[in-house]
């Protein structure tokens, strides 16, 4: 099947053709850093992170870029808040802090929880802070077309005139006259409210770090513009795929392509957008109490099940949280963890040329067409779980002998599965390394677990079921599942019986 995806911009699945053959460019919003990440930022990484997957899988040689806008009215309204003198630290806020530091220290906020989720870095992450010069060089090529203007009451700012180009409303299909009035920046010295802001003069009040000098005066950039520079310094003026969340489509990604295709640049080539999270059917909001962050959800459950529910459901539908998602993701997670230790220790134990468990193969053709029929996830965990179910039927087969040749194709097609997935680089490290390079936590933990297994066949040796049973409870806290049989007790890492207190220290191994 040829690789296909939905464009937004042409509401339609359209064939990927790259731009250049055998390479991929792809530019996904990230972090506005104004605050700790929430669960849509988190689940557009995801998402895009497994499109970049499916890319490499499928030969294409990536570039992605995810920038980081570090100055912005957000930012500098909570550092300006820190500093007042009535202001009560509440946990999001530190004291008198400047807001280059509030930014960077939410960035790593960022930067720590893709990690622990497996999401990979991209290419380059570039920061508006460091590509003014190229938004002045874009602003002013667009002034010379006659698509944007400084504003004449003297403000500093400068803005795109979205009358001037009759394609403005394009990726949303709207006509101008139906948008609503852009609120980034004083109207006074628009020609239309729909006019958004390209550079944003300085205000009294606002820090002086804050600004940087332009032929328009002392200011710095509008939300909109830096998207445009940044994309198109890495990528050139045109490339394969822009990303986002659905929320960004307008005015963000709108404007974006405006002024981006206004100013002569081709620019993205598809439009890919991932849909909200919800909890039980209800958008999220901290006015009505029903936020669940990344970090409760890291506290509930380990990385791997946390990127497996993320990461589940087809992107551009509506991912719904209910308080038994993460259950149900552990148990699935579970179920591929299980096959994969049963798997890895049968070859480890059949192999008669010490080669141990087979390396990770090619994927099922079945979860192919899934990948490839615009990133169906749905699709692609059902042929995950049937190889899973066909490997286990494998396993037991001939009274339980087993069938090492079916067994070994299973492992190796579960292995790349996970792997482009992302499950296998979740929390630091796979669930089994199939090539026996485990990490060193991987290592420590299989060490402790077999010396605990070894003290639980010494009670059972013993008839000391108590003890037995109390390793064994022991283990399942700590999200051990072990399974008995005749070749001796096996393990494998599912979640916890019991859901660590909100705020505990969070297992970044997801051992």
């Amino acid at each position: 099947m040829t690789l296909r995806f939905y464009d937004s911009a042409t509401a339609e699945v359209r064939d990927f053709v790259p731009l250049e053959p055998g390479k991929a460019s792809v530019y996904y919003c990230g972090a506005t850093v104004q605050g700790s990440p929430h669960v849509g930022h988190v689940r557009s990484a995801i998402v895009f992170d497994q499109l970049t997957r499916w890319l490499q899988y499928r030969g294409f040689a990536t570039t992605v870029v995810r920038n980081v806008t570090d100055v912005d009215d957000k930012i500098l309204a909570k550092s300006e808040a820190s500093f007042a003198s009535d202001f009560v630290p509440d946990g999001s806020y530190i004291p008198h802090e400047e807001w280059f530091a509030l930014a960077y220290r939410f960035e790593q906020e960022f930067e720590a929880a893709y990690e622990t989720l497996g999401v990979q870095r991209p290419t380059y992450e570039p920061r508006a802070t460091g590509h003014i010069t190229e938004m002045h060089e874009l602003i002013a090529r667009l002034i010379d077309r006659g698509h944007a203007y400084p504003a004449e009451d003297g403000s500093g700012d400068v803005y795109f005139d979205v009358r001037s180009w009759a394609e403005y409303g394009a990726l949303t299909h709207q006509s101008i006259d139906d948008m609503q009035a852009a609120t980034d920046a004083d109207p006074r010295g628009k020609r239309d409210p729909r006019d958004f802001a390209l550079w944003k003069g300085h205000k009294p009040g606002e820090p002086e770090t804050a600004s940087w000098p332009s032929p328009w005066g002392r200011g710095r950039p509008g939300w909109h513009l830096e998207c445009s520079a940044m994309a198109t310094k890495y990528l050139g003026p045109r490339f394969d795929i822009h990303g986002g969340g659905l929320d960004l489509r307008f005015p963000h990604h709108e404007n974006e392509l405006a002024q981006s295709t206004a100013a002569g640049d081709g620019f993205a080539n598809f439009w890919m957008h991932n849909g909200m999270v919800t909890y039980e059917g209800e958008k999220m909001s901290k006015s009505i109490g029903n936020v669940i962050s990344p970090a409760e959800m890291l506290a509930l459950a380990s990385p791997r099940v946390v990127r497996y529910y993320l990461g589940q459901a087809h992107y551009r539908s509506v991912l719904d949280y209910r308080p038994t998602s993460l259950q149900e993701a552990a148990a699935a997670v579970e179920r591929i963890d299980g096959f994969i230790a049963k798997a890895s220790a049968y070859a480890r134990k059949s192999a008669h040329d010490g080669a141990g468990a087979p390396p990770a193969g090619r994927v099922p053709e079945a979860f192919a067409d899934a990948m490839d029929d615009d990133l169906n996830i749905p699709q692609a965990l059902a042929a995950l779980h049937e190889t899973v179910r066909r490997g286990n039927t494998a396993l037991a087969a001939a009274s339980g002998a087993g069938d090492p040749a079916a067994v070994s194709e299973a492992l190796s097609e579960v292995l790349a599965m996970t792997a482009v997935l992302g499950l296998d680089a979740a929390g630091g490290h796979a669930a089994s390394s199939a090539d026996g390079a485990e990490s060193g936590a991987h290592r420590a933990l299989s060490a402790l677990v077999d010396a605990q297994l070894a003290a639980r066949a010494a009670a059972r040796a013993a008839k000391d079921w108590a003890a037995a049973d109390a390793i064994r409870d022991t283990l399942a806290a700590a999200g051990i599942a072990v399974e008995d049989s005749a070749d001796g007790a096996t393990w494998a890492l599912t979640a916890p019986t019991e859901p660590r207190a909100q705020g505990a220290p969070t297992n970044r191994t997801g051992a």
